[in-house]
């Protein structure tokens, strides 16, 4: 993992919205056993063509999401606009346990009128509803509109906050070009991509605020290593450190009020804190090894990273008040890349055991490691903000791919780039 840090990047430019998928995700396991539910196709009153597939975007947030199986639109027995036309014993003839409607129509000045409804079909006395609403929506925010109702939808049915309008920071490499290495940010199925920076040299590390604003990356733009915290809609960017050496694997504290990094100005790399508005740096780690890949615990008074003072790199944990340190991976030959899920509780990280990187989880109360995949060399685990899901770097048929698996190892999927390699994903937090 410290080679990375040998990376060079010089940005140049952002550019607009893309109107296709940056990549498209590809389920490879997972969804027998995942619950029936069914998305009707929205009724559309309007002339001409539907201006967006409400309903495929939603049928594709549920199949996403590894909890849901979404049934085939030719498989429908009914093709209704609203849930009291629901026959519910037809649905349960298909195993179906609950089934979202509704329709849109123009409302004048590039406006959509949408409406839909969330019922359960499987009580005894007809179709139950459990969530009805309507919005008056712009054509440019139609399919964001799509991702609010399936959230909507995802928490009514699991009680678990949706992550359908997150967004994913990913590094983009396209061989044989004259800017080969590319900083991008997409919405979290690969739709609405965005160039952020663009090099000849490559990038790494990004890293998003707890606000979703900006990113923290590292440049090496002045012949040296310097992170650089950039906002994502104004572009504005500072570099916020610039020591000798290695700076190098920035990661927000909860509060954004500061950044965890690695610095190696006295020789050997080592954990510190930067407090943004003050600058004043705090020395977490002071050991003979090297000391690397910060991650925050969810209530910001602790921070785990690798070390290798106990001969192999394995993750420790660092308390900010007391400065005790303690091991806390201990299968597996070799844990690198720990972050620790917003719910703060449980670990995701990259383990090597007989040669072999996979990711994996570790609840942080004590429980047992537990490898989730079984993709070849995989690294950069990124847990969605509702802690159900993973989003890795892996290599397939000898590129670097994104991939997906849910916290259990259950559900998998893979996420091919239209072109090149990707790498180094990092989930957004919520964005509204």
């Amino acid at each position: 993992m410290i080679k990375r840090w040998i990376w060079l990047w010089m940005p140049l430019m952002f550019l607009a919205t893309q109107a296709n998928a940056a990549f498209e995700i590809e389920i490879t396991g997972g969804t027998d056993s995942a619950r029936p539910v069914a998305v009707v196709p929205f009724q559309w009153t309007g002339g001409g063509q539907m201006p967006q597939d409400l309903a495929e975007v939603i049928s594709s947030d549920f199949r996403n999401s590894g909890m849901f199986r979404p049934l085939d639109r030719n498989r429908l027995p009914q093709q209704v606009a609203s849930a009291n036309e629901l026959d519910a014993n037809l649905w349960r003839s298909h195993q179906v346990e609950a089934v979202l409607v509704g329709s849109i129509e123009p409302a004048g000045g590039d406006q959509y009128r949408i409406s839909f409804e969330l019922a359960d079909v499987l009580g005894q006395n007809g179709a139950q509803l459990l969530e009805s609403r309507s919005a008056t929506v712009p054509a440019a925010q139609l399919r964001q509109y799509a991702h609010r109702i399936a959230d909507i939808a995802f928490e009514k049915l699991t009680g678990i906050r949706g992550a359908f309008l997150t967004r994913i920071a990913y590094v983009n490499v396209q061989h044989g070009a004259e800017f080969p290495y590319r900083l991008m940010i997409a919405d979290y199925d690969g739709f609405n991509d965005q160039l952020l920076l663009r090099s000849r040299e490559p990038l790494m590390s990004p890293a998003w605020s707890p606000d979703g604003r900006k990113l923290a990356y590292v440049s090496f733009e002045n012949k040296k290593a310097e992170i650089v915290v950039q906002d994502i809609y104004s572009q504005q960017r500072q570099v916020v450190s610039s020591q000798k050496g290695i700076n190098g694997a920035p990661q927000w504290s909860p509060d954004g009020s500061k950044l965890a990094l690695v610095l190696s100005r006295d020789g050997q790399p080592e954990v510190y804190v930067l407090n943004l508005s003050s600058k004043q740096l705090t020395r977490v780690t002071n050991n003979r090894s090297i000391d690397t890949e910060p991650s925050w615990a969810a209530d910001g008074k602790s921070i785990y990273f690798v070390s290798e003072r106990g001969g192999r790199p394995q993750v420790y944990q660092a308390d900010l008040s007391s400065g005790d340190t303690r091991r806390v991976t201990f299968q597996g030959d070799t844990n690198l890349g720990p972050r620790i899920t917003f719910d703060g509780t449980s670990m995701v990280l990259v383990n090597r055991t007989q040669g072999q990187y996979r990711i994996a989880r570790q609840e942080l109360d004590g429980g047992q490691l537990q490898v989730l995949t079984e993709t070849q060399l995989d690294e950069s685990p990124s847990p969605a903000p509702n802690s159900t899901m993973i989003i890795y770097s892996t290599t397939y048929q000898g590129r670097q791919v994104l991939s997906l698996v849910s916290m259990d190892g259950r559900f998998k999927a893979r996420l091919p780039a239209r072109q090149g390699d990707v790498r180094a994903p990092a989930w957004s937090p919520y964005l509204n």
